[in-house]
């Protein structure tokens, strides 16, 4: 069965999904400890969350890169993740969805979360021919998502590297087999129109 263009595919529960986060050490490791993001995570940044652990890996070369060594899994409420969703505008201007510039440049300065879809990444990190979605948090939504909707924090930097290790053996099979296990999340029709989501 062909994958829809624009799908959001994630680790979920009933009342929780799993995105992904890369941060250096000095940032995860408070974090970890407290078990939500504290001082020296910056509030007055935008944070990307990213529900696809594979585009985590290829946006972070597998735990490896400056600033990106520590790869955090952020479980989250669906409630908040639905509400940010709702409350999101494209990080790039679509014809589709706004009459002309103009009109998107506003709704994007007013919107404190933005979505982009990107293509998702095989193991050997090659585009695939489907997206993945990102949400990038900004002022009042990052608030909620640190105060409200995060219900726990895990570190799986040890999984990244174990698995990258499996990919440059040459034993892709062993390595699809440890990835964290990634279904069809139910968007609600209306949730799924405000980031232009395929169902």
């Amino acid at each position: 069965m062909e994958t829809p263009h624009h799908q959001v595919r994630a680790t979920w529960t009933e009342s929780t999904i799993t995105v992904y986060q890369a941060y250096s050490p000095g940032i995860a490791e408070p974090a970890l400890a407290a078990g939500r993001f504290v001082t020296p995570f910056r509030r007055e940044r935008m944070t990307w969350i990213k529900p696809s652990f594979r585009w985590m890996m290829y946006r972070s070369g597998w735990a490896t890169k400056p600033g990106q060594e520590r790869v955090l899994a952020v479980e989250l409420t669906r409630t908040g993740f639905e509400a940010a969703l709702t409350r999101s505008c494209a990080s790039s201007f679509d014809r589709a969805r706004h009459p002309d510039r103009a009109t998107w440049a506003r709704a994007l300065k007013a919107s404190p979360v933005r979505y982009q879809w990107d293509p998702e990444r095989s193991l050997q990190m090659q585009p695939l021919p489907f997206r993945s979605l990102q949400l990038g948090l900004s002022r009042d939504a990052v608030d909620q998502y640190v105060d409200e909707w995060i219900v726990g924090l895990h570190d799986v930097t040890g999984l990244a590297h174990q698995i990258h290790a499996h990919v440059s053996a040459g034993e892709p099979e062993t390595a699809q087999a440890l990835l964290p296990p990634e279904t069809p999340y139910p968007l609600p029709p209306d949730v799924a129109q405000a980031v232009n989501a395929t169902l």
